[in-house]
């Protein structure tokens, strides 16, 4: 489930990283051993058990873990580009969508994780119109990527996005523009508002 903030999970209320102590016992009772060691590996960022895990796996690279999350969704929720990189190289989908129709690149918006978005954009782009696809992907309320990255305030995604040509105008479910996301007077805002601006002007012409 891409939900902004979630990787909140492992920071306590001070903002301090606290240390990831693996799926809950209840989490661990409801996978499939050999889906719990993938889940665990990818969730916790140990690639080489997630290598582990994968060659010993009769599955499906992209099946999903829970509430529709695939790998690739775990390793960008959590951070661990090294997992992301070894999961697209055994050809994850990039375009696998959760129960709520986000894809992971969602969730790497979402937490603000700019090398995985980078490493995401570049890897896309050899796909015929991947990137373009990506990024007007929606989920369930209607946002696109960038409406995750600037809920955040997440500027350097931000800028990632608009220059691999995300939209700034594209309005969710409920009509709000990925500017709206963003607190009045932050970078994140003025950046995408200016880009709104832009984008109308060149319509217009």
């Amino acid at each position: 489930m891409a939900v902004p903030g979630r990787r909140d999970d492992l920071v306590d209320d001070d903002g301090i990283d606290e240390e990831y102590m693996g799926p809950s016992d209840d989490e661990e009772a409801q996978l499939p051993d050999e889906l719990f060691r993938l889940a665990d590996a990818a969730q916790s960022g140990n690639v080489a058990a997630l290598r582990a895990a994968l060659d010993n796996y009769s599955g499906n690279i992209d099946d999903p873990i829970e509430d529709g999350d695939t790998l690739l969704h775990i390793a960008c929720l959590y951070g661990h580009l090294p997992c992301v990189q070894l999961l697209l190289e055994r050809q994850a989908s990039l375009e696998c969508k959760d129960e709520e129709g986000a894809i992971p690149l969602h969730d790497a918006c979402a937490g603000g994780f700019s090398d995985i978005v980078q490493y995401i954009l570049n890897f896309a782009a050899n796909i015929d119109g991947c990137v373009t696809r990506m990024l007007n992907t929606v989920d369930s309320e209607g946002d696109t990527p960038l409406h995750h990255a600037a809920r955040g305030e997440h500027l350097g995604v931000v800028d990632l996005l608009l220059k691999a040509g995300a939209c700034a105008k594209k309005e969710n479910t409920y009509g709000q523009v990925p500017a709206e996301m963003a607190d009045e007077g932050t970078e994140v805002r003025k950046l995408l508002i200016q880009e709104q601006v832009e984008a109308s002007t060149h319509t217009s012409n």
